[in-house]
């Protein structure tokens, strides 16, 4: 099925990210390669899909580093395209934008009167991240970081019509990871635990709260990678997600990923996605790939 995807602004955007960043080849910092993590698809440094407790990019405590990232999954009825951008400060704050464009695809076919058949989702997310304590590989105790995401709906229409009852909304998370040197058969291993506190239905793309359920819940999300050799890591992710909205029930979402770090400057993601259910639509699953360049 094809919606019309390479004429989005967002794809064009990301061409000329990609046109951009290839020739980057200056050092991107001080930590070891693959610790600086890809960017998840709300913006944050982490896996596909959760948010990891370490901050963007290769710098350490007396550097500064910045990402810029373009993701994209499709499931054959939906499409997400995101593009986006962070900063990190001496390896302490991490400051990040992403722009969601959701193609809606065949939830016109089951809501012809509800949805046109181009309808388009987008939405902006505003996020911070901050390292309390701990490190990543090195000390006693793990890397401790609390996130914040502020989300904006451009395009409500739709959520307001399912039953939503805001437009924006802020998720808070409090994310535990660790590097575990030669922790699996001599391979490197990341362990990575996330608790949430959120209000978002389909991470916000369909409004926030709902008859179902108004006020905040804690979800939890989790990620393990096995580092293959120094460039190649194989992973999986699970995240626990709220059910607000009565007209659908809202599925956790999981996926299965290799990314490949063949410097500090590029990672490269893909990985194959469980999403459950969306707005009715059942076996949402299909393939996510990611494109991640440092500075």
């Amino acid at each position: 099925m094809n919606h019309g995807h390479t004429d989005c602004p967002a794809h064009r955007l990301a061409v000329a990210i990609v046109l951009l960043i290839l020739p980057v080849t200056a050092a991107a910092g001080g930590k070891l390669i693959g610790t600086g993590g890809a960017t998840q698809i709300e913006g944050a440094a982490g896996g596909g899909i959760v948010p990891w407790a370490l901050l963007g990019g290769y710098g350490t405590e007396d550097e500064n580093g910045a990402t810029a990232f373009f993701s994209s999954v499709d499931t054959g009825d939906y499409r997400l395209d995101v593009i986006g951008a962070g900063f990190v400060w001496n390896n302490r704050v991490e400051i990040s934008f992403a722009r969601q464009d959701f193609d809606t695809g065949s939830l016109a076919t089951a809501f012809p009167t509800l949805i046109a058949p181009d309808a388009r989702i987008g939405q902006d997310v505003f996020g911070a991240k901050f390292r309390l304590t701990g490190d990543t590989i090195y000390g006693r105790w793990p890397q401790v970081a609390l996130g914040i995401q502020h989300k904006r709906n451009r395009d409500f229409a739709i959520a307001d019509a399912v039953g939503a009852r805001n437009d924006t909304g802020t998720d808070v998370y409090l994310s535990v990871g660790r590097l575990l040197l030669a922790g699996l058969a001599g391979r490197n291993v990341y362990l990575n635990g996330t608790v949430r506190s959120t209000r978002a239905n389909e991470l916000g793309l369909l409004g926030f709260g709902g008859p179902d359920n108004d006020g905040r819940e804690l979800v939890a999300e989790a990620s393990a990678a096995v580092f293959l050799d120094r460039r190649t890591a194989i992973g999986v992710e699970y995240r626990q997600k709220p059910d607000n909205l009565a007209f659908a029930d809202e599925s956790d979402w999981s996926d299965v990923f290799i990314a490949w770090f063949p410097n500090k400057n590029l990672s490269l993601t893909a990985a194959w996605t469980d999403l459950g259910s969306i707005a009715t639509l059942d076996d949402q699953r299909g393939l996510y790939f990611s494109a991640e360049a440092a500075f």
